[in-house]
């Protein structure tokens, strides 16, 4: 009961402090890890132990699927090198150096110990890469590439950790032939598995009727997909990903309603497992310190030693990075380009629940450095998450990096490819609709383009103009979001009236639920809504905006 009390208040924490980070601009992660952090000291709180190899199993693959989902075969193809250079060569480096300063600095260090405790804190979190990083305006390049790296990276580490621990427990030595080796063949089976589930998932999906079906099949695939690659020995991290780019790169056989219900319902699954993680990650630091004992300054010190460590040789390998692509072929081939791309690269490669996670499965036995490591990653967490991600916003800002890049370039190219397409089609039905109609729906398409900075000759006029649109949007969500609940309170009310069919209720509470859900829903939705959820229908499914009466 104790466990569910303090679950419930970490979710309850999530959600307040997710709406502290949107005000202030803060990471509500690097909050959420604080403020449990905190927590351990008052007096009265129920001590949280978890099981360290239920940790990964539990978080990790939903997490990375949600991660996976947003991600691409030609977004692979583009930052192939990124991987390479980032989720592969990079942690390798990392563990090699950590593996160098313990064995100078930490008496009595093995090998061994030293590769297990290098693999935990050598891989950058993908989850507080994609909750701390996006938000803060780093240009969608240097987001690309972060994101593409933490999805491999732990995979590298994984294997190193594993083989580690396997010398631990059985007292032999590590051979770097055979570590190489199984590398290779749990990558290679995981991009196996991970094609082969998402096939079968996508079938699968097409198979179901229910929108609800298909959203609940996305969460339970993640696991299936995670113990099936660890049942074979293979990646896990690396099955899963796959899997749910195989599985989001068929989303065109989907309905508009599908993508949106989808979309949402990870977006919910997302916050509040990252909350939980995070949350736990701050809980779990009691047992660092008692565990600790009267050693607990040397150990923070060592910690200090790896985390410099840490974040000076990931600085020097971005700035190697940003030489070489100066002299390639391609200016997109590889990122980052500047010094300071360099800084935010290395101001964000955080480390978070894998860190925690591999530090908490060094074994007790037989394994004297069990403390040691666990203060190691705690002070590696607090130097490369808690503290970046407080001032990477700042840092951004002091940078300039907010600027448009060839990505935003590229969206906006998009973005008038799809009104292009939207004003042909209007052309070909302003016969057919009337007049008022078509001349609504094509203002609203004109405007779907945001203006080039170039295009724009007063600046301190157009920013006038966006606030004063910016206000008008506001005033006019407010007037809508004011009479959308009084239709939806209304409708409850009539729930207890008498001769009122309670179905019939939920058939229009449901209507005017999904008129809440659209950005800016206009009276034409209100028709096809009322048209496509009749009384007749005893299963409604309106369609989308745009794929309706409008």
């Amino acid at each position: 009961m104790e466990f569910l009390i303090v679950l419930i208040a970490i979710l309850l924490a999530t959600v307040i402090l997710v709406g502290v980070g949107d005000r202030f601009n803060l990471p509500w992660p690097v909050l959420l890890t604080i403020a449990t952090g905190a927590v351990i000291f008052v007096p009265g709180v129920p001590e949280v132990t978890l099981d360290a190899e239920l940790i990964l199993p539990i978080f990790l693959p939903p997490l990375l699927w949600a991660l996976g989902q947003r991600a691409s075969w030609q977004m692979f193809r583009t930052n192939w090198r990124a991987i390479v250079v980032y989720s592969v060569v990079l942690v390798v480096l990392t563990i090699l150096a950590v593996i160098w300063t313990s064995m100078i600095f930490i008496p009595g260090m093995t090998i061994a110990a030293a590769v297990a405790i290098g693999a935990a804190v050598a891989p950058p979190d993908p989850v507080a890469v994609e909750a701390v990083a996006e938000p803060v305006g780093i240009p969608r390049r240097i987001v690309a590439t972060l994101q593409t790296e933490g999805l491999f990276n732990d995979a590298v580490s994984l294997v190193a950790f594993q083989a580690a621990l396997a010398a631990i427990t059985s007292h032999s030595h590590l051979s770097p032939g055979a570590l190489g080796l199984q590398f290779v063949y749990t990558a290679v089976a995981a991009v196996g598995v991970g094609l082969l589930m998402g096939w079968l998932g996508a079938v699968g999906r097409r198979r179901l009727a229910h929108g609800v079906g298909r959203s609940a099949l996305t969460l339970v695939i993640p696991f299936a997909v995670y113990i099936v690659a660890e049942e074979v020995h293979a990646s896990g991290v690396i099955a899963v990903v796959v899997a749910a780019v195989q599985m989001s790169s068929s989303k065109g056989d989907l309905e508009p309603e599908d993508r949106l219900t989808g979309a949402a319902f990870w977006e919910v699954v997302e916050m509040l497992l990252t909350g939980v993680a995070f949350g736990l990650i701050g809980l779990q630091l009691r047992q660092v310190i008692d565990d600790a004992g009267d050693r607990i300054g040397e150990m923070v010190l060592h910690g200090v030693i790896i985390s410099a460590v840490v974040i000076l040789l990931r600085l020097a390998w971005t700035l190697l990075i940003a030489a070489l692509s100066k002299v390639g072929r391609s200016k997109t081939s590889l990122t980052p380009r500047t010094f300071g791309e360099s800084l935010v690269m290395t101001w964000a490669g955080m480390r978070g629940l894998v860190t925690l996670a591999l530090a908490l499965s060094l074994p007790v036995e037989d394994f004297p450095f069990h403390a040691e490591g666990l203060v190691i990653a705690a002070v590696v967490l607090l130097f490369t998450m808690v503290f970046p991600g407080l001032t990477l916003p700042l840092l951004v800002r002091m940078l300039g990096l907010g600027r448009e890049d060839w990505q935003d370039r590229q969206e906006r190219r998009l973005l008038e490819r799809a009104q292009r397409a939207a004003l042909v089609s209007l052309k070909d039905k302003a016969d057919e609709a009337p007049p008022e109609i078509v001349a609504t729906v094509t203002e609203m398409y004109r405007r779907m383009v945001p203006k080039k900075p170039s295009e724009v000759e007063d600046q301190e006029a157009y920013r006038r103009q966006m606030k004063e649109r910016k206000e008008r949007r506001a005033l006019f969500a407010q007037v809508r979001d004011d009479a959308l609940a009084a239709a939806q309170d209304e409708v409850i009310r009539a729930r207890s009236d008498r001769g009122v069919d309670p179905a019939a209720v939920d058939r229009v509470l449901h209507q005017l639920d999904q008129m809440a859900a659209v950005n800016n829903p206009d009276m034409y939705s209100m028709i096809a809504l009322t048209r496509q959820g009749g009384t007749g229908n005893k299963n409604p499914r309106p369609e989308a905006p745009g794929r309706g009466e409008a």
